[in-house]
């Protein structure tokens, strides 16, 4: 009995390994490998293309997912083909398409290709993918189907209205900006009831279940006002979110807590949300906050402001926030040079700390080796300079001498043959050598 059901759980365990080795084949197979004939080729069809680098691990971290975008947009009988390129293989190739890290997401329609800056999940990228493969602006020609895309949509934009130029300028703005959020057109009589509107044409935005018309006079610049709308006034934040807020110019007021509280009342002058843990605020901030607090950040220059009180009701947030508008909450950081190299000390220090932590044998490799060859190669260049100062300073000592032994050969012979009074004693000869003279 034991012996059957081990050659069962044997079996099982095979049939497994051979279903998820199916499983892979199988999304790898909606997934093309690209080649330089992709240049030529690829104006014909809607592209979802991963440029990627054989030894990047964010790539390598990816490629499942990538495959499960494969298979998902295959079985939905979407129009887009997915596929991912060798960049590294094919860097001519890469470098047209701007190409400048791994892996890089791109969706090429024709001429076009637009960028995918979200985060690396399947459903964001799908997402992004619909949004981009179809219409530039999308018509809701009924109530029914504005309702539809009011449940489907956190954030959306509508334009009302005819031919005008600021349909023109909406229509710039989408072209721009449709890797962000979805625009639509619609007529007057399929807006909803609440909506309204002082006059014709108009630009709406639907989010945080009420809307916002756009005023050319206040709100300035139309792509703008997108950028800076096309966020819900309170979010999950994260490293990618704050660095897409960066290019709103607003400030970001973010709850630093351990679970998630979404208490914080909305306005639109700030961007509001909240993180989990402090680990990633620690080192934008290069500080040690603690849990729970609040922290503002002015995205436009890189300073924050902490707290200067401690809140216990909205009424207290909104009085810090006041404070922070007028100007009487101290800003901290920016972006001074004083600030930058204190970033860069900072970095180094943080990169140094982590790898020891993770391996220090890799870490006393990484940076001992390198250190030990610089101390050989300075100690060696010290020792070659003493050296060498001492075999010239002899040399010049021994070459002196000598010169000096010349001069003194010179004058002897310039006496030497001199007749007369001598100075110099003439040596008398031995007196054998006298008597073979005289023989």
């Amino acid at each position: 009995m034991a012996g059957a059901a081990a050659r069962r759980s044997r079996a099982a365990l095979r049939l497994c390994a051979t279903v998820v080795l199916l499983d892979v084949a199988l999304c790898k197979g909606f997934v093309e490998d690209l080649d330089e004939s992709f240049k030529d080729n690829r104006k014909d069809d809607i592209w979802l293309v991963d440029f990627y680098a054989p030894w990047c691990g964010h790539c390598k971290k990816l490629e499942p997912i990538w495959n499960e975008v494969g298979l998902e947009m295959k079985s939905i009988g979407s129009p887009v083909k997915v596929g991912k390129m060798d960049a590294t293989s094919y860097s001519s190739i890469a470098s047209e398409f701007g190409v400048r890290g791994y892996p890089t997401i791109k969706l090429l329609k024709g001429d076009l290709a637009y960028n995918y800056r979200g985060p690396r999940t399947k459903d964001d990228i799908i997402e992004f993918a619909h949004r981009v493969s179809g219409a530039l602006i999308r018509p809701l020609p009924s109530q029914q189907m504005f309702e539809h895309v009011q449940k489907r949509h956190h954030v959306f934009f509508v334009y009302i209205g005819g031919e005008s130029p600021l349909k023109e300028k909406y229509i710039d703005a989408a072209s721009e900006l449709i890797v962000y959020t979805y625009f639509f057109s619609a007529s007057e009589e399929v807006v909803p009831e609440y909506v309204k509107l002082k006059e014709m044409p108009a630009v709406l935005v639907f989010k945080d279940e009420t809307y916002f018309v756009y005023d050319e006079y206040e709100d300035g610049d139309l792509s703008s006002w997108i950028n800076r709308e096309r966020f819900q006034s309170y979010l999950t934040m994260d490293g990618f979110l704050l660095y897409e807020l960066g290019d709103t110019g607003k400030l970001v007021a973010i709850a630093v807590i351990d679970e998630k509280n979404t208490s914080v009342e909305h306005t639109r002058d700030f961007q509001f949300g909240h993180m989990d843990g402090n680990d990633y605020i620690n080192t934008l901030l290069m500080d040690d906050l603690t849990i729970p607090t609040v922290v503002v950040l002015n995205t436009s220059n890189q300073q924050y402001f902490l707290l200067d009180r401690q809140i216990k009701n909205a009424e207290d947030m909104v009085q810090f926030i006041n404070n922070i508008l007028d100007g009487t909450v101290e800003a901290q950081g920016g972006d001074s040079i004083l600030q930058r190299l204190k970033r860069i000390v900072f970095d180094a220090k943080s990169t140094i700390v982590s790898v020891f932590k993770s391996s220090p044998l890799m870490g006393c490799f990484l940076f001992g080796l390198p250190l030990g060859v610089i101390s050989i190669m300075c100690y060696g260049i010290y020792t070659a300079d003493t050296d060498g100062g001492y075999i010239e300073e002899r040399y010049e000592v021994s070459k002196s001498e000598i010169e000096s032994q010349e001069q003194i050969e010179e004058s002897k012979e310039q006496q030497g043959p001199s007749s007369g009074g001598s100075l110099v004693p003439t040596v008398q000869e031995p007196k054998d050598v006298l008597e073979k003279k005289k023989d």
